[in-house]
């Protein structure tokens, strides 16, 4: 007679063989399960976020168990892993108001660690005093683990998990307009992870045509020469401003608008890349010349990425027509890679907060003070270009910005963040307006040309100007770039100098257009990638990433990546 078959292991068993495993060890191999668990169901709001978290999970936790075997260790080194993703996340959200993303990972260098470090001067001890309290702990967790899995099935486990992810990424992608809200963190991560890899994949970081039988000449360093007298070139980078009067039923107080007149008394619309915030974006449009709009779901990182790489630019424009080159910078060198960007496009020596000697947020009037003490420096016959970065009308605006400065104002009697707008402004009118006359008095003899631009609108700007609209409409607002989401202002004065007239000084220009802009008022001659810019501009009249679906910036793209001005993109 054929034996019975072998039942398996009865319930009694498996409790023996789990008892004479021990509490402990068994505690030490669920435990990071159940911790992240409640991670889940505390930062994950819905089911495709929790779904993300899951997969997300599952590949950490095989990727570590197909290294060591051990599920304990490997459990508690994925939970290391995810807490520090998800205070990584909140403190990118405190300060720019997006979570972590997987280009984060893609692009970090040694600039942002160093940022961190010196913003935060106590990190540094806390990874380290981490670093000797978590060794110890991974050391009894190897000792402890009790289980051993073979690796073969933790990489089918690891593949199923990434083929899970990669098909949800595809068939329901996570839209852009998540990052900005404050949960999600891993979930977002992982999804981002699919859609960048393969986005670089297709085309890299910027988009380009594949090849085009033009080419462009390369400028020689001695062929600018201009005619009559070079002025002086100030651009300022005047932080989150825009006319508020576009939005209705917004009180502003008396003479509100002169400040976004130019010199022949019309206002300017500068159409920007981003909205609420991201000032570095509308930093590589001026100084590039370029659109942060090229470089898709990377165009967040666009300074950090084009550091090194992008070699063209406002800068290097006016340099080879003798100018020097300077940037007041009111936050450290590090953030966004701004120094390394700078100096790529032309920047000779670059000031950043600590070199300024900037204590926190400045007024508007200490970097202009800067300013007139470096240009004082410098020879009277050569022309110099000055970068001044304002960032007094800095969000928050719920807290007063320095109460002691103008007693006199009046709240006009809108909602409290609209109206300290408002008061920054007016602060940033009046700083503007004694700077001008400063120059004047010191410099009688120089002519300059200067010119401002709103880098972007405020980001409560959409509650002003749609208000009561969902998240999910604003957010189909800001994908598709409504204008009125994007619509700043730039402005044009001159000192001792007569601006040129040019058909490229529009009444309306995208941000790209701005160095061409400067270079054509301040009579300065093009070279060839500004000249086809120009080109460019007057067929798309004004318009440059959106012209023909973007077929004019991929094309010019090619060319100056042909030219040798974009390198490795």
């Amino acid at each position: 007679m054929a034996p019975a078959p072998n039942p398996g292991p009865s319930t009694t068993t498996l409790v023996a063989g789990l008892a004479a495993i021990g509490f402990w060890r068994l505690s030490a191999v669920a435990a990071p399960h159940m911790a992240a668990l409640a991670i889940l169901l505390h930062t994950e709001s819905d089911f495709g976020g929790r779904m993300g978290f899951a997969l997300a999970w599952g590949i950490l936790n095989f990727c570590f168990i197909a290294l060591l075997r051990r599920p304990a260790l490997s459990g508690a080194l994925s939970l290391t892993l995810v807490v520090l993703l998800v205070l990584l996340s909140r403190l990118k959200h405190d300060v720019v108001q997006m979570t972590a993303n997987f280009v984060d990972l893609m692009v970090i260098d040694r600039d942002t660690a160093a940022y961190l470090f010196t913003i935060f001067p106590n990190l540094r001890w806390s990874v380290v005093g981490a670093a000797f309290g978590i060794l110890p702990l991974m050391y009894a967790l190897w000792w402890l683990d009790p289980f051993r899995i073979r690796r073969r099935p933790a990489a089918a486990g690891l593949l199923a998990c990434l083929a899970g992810l990669a098909g949800y990424s595809v068939v329901w992608p996570d839209e852009a307009w998540r990052g900005y809200y404050d949960n999600g963190y891993l979930s977002k991560f992982a999804r981002s992870g699919v859609t960048a890899v393969a986005d670089f994949v297709n085309y890299g970081f910027m988009e380009s045509e594949a090849a085009t039988a033009e080419r462009l000449k390369v400028p020689l360093v001695d062929s600018c020469h201009v005619a009559g007298r070079r002025p002086h070139i100030i651009m300022i980078h005047d932080e989150s401003s825009f006319d508020i009067r576009q939005a209705a039923g917004v009180k502003v107080p008396p003479g509100y608008g002169s400040h976004f007149k130019s010199f022949d008394g019309r206002e300017r619309k500068f159409m920007a890349e981003s909205s609420g915030g991201a000032s570095w974006m509308a930093e590589y449009n001026v100084l590039a010349g370029l659109s942060s709009r090229s470089f898709g779901r990377f165009s967040y990182f666009v300074t950090r990425i084009a550091s090194g790489r992008v070699e063209r630019g406002l800068p290097l424009a006016l340099r080879r027509c003798g100018y020097n080159t300077i940037s007041l910078y009111p936050a450290y060198g590090a953030f966004m890679g701004a120094r390394g960007f700078q100096t790529s496009t032309g920047i000779q020596h670059f000031y950043d907060a600590r070199a300024l000697g900037a204590k926190g947020i400045e007024p508007d009037s200490f970097f202009y003070d800067k300013a007139l003490n470096l240009i004082a420096e410098q020879p009277a016959k050569t022309p110099l270009f000055t970068f001044v970065y304002l960032a007094a009308n800095h969000f928050p605006w719920e807290t007063k910005f320095r109460p002691d400065l103008l007693p006199s104002w009046r709240a006009p009697g809108n909602e409290p963040v609209v109206d300290e707008y408002l008061r920054r402004q007016t602060l940033s009118a009046g700083d503007y307006a004694a700077f001008l006359a400063s120059l004047k008095k010191k410099f009688p003899a120089q002519p300059f040309l200067i010119v401002r631009y709103g880098d972007h609108q405020p980001e409560f700007s959409s509650n002003l100007l749609d208000p009561g609209l969902d998240e999910a409409k604003l957010a189909r607002k800001f994908d598709t770039h409504d204008p009125r989401y994007f619509t700043t202002y730039y402005a044009i004065d001159a000192i001792n100098f007569e601006p040129v007239k040019s058909s490229a000084i529009m009444d309306t220009i995208d941000a790209p257009y701005l160095p061409l802009v400067i270079q054509e008022a301040a009579g300065i001659p093009l070279d060839p990638s500004f000249e086809e810019q120009k080109n460019i501009m007057l067929r798309c009249k004004g318009i440059f990433y959106a012209c023909k679906d973007g077929a004019e910036a991929r094309r010019f793209n090619r060319l100056l990546i042909e030219a040798g001005f974009i390198k490795g993109l």
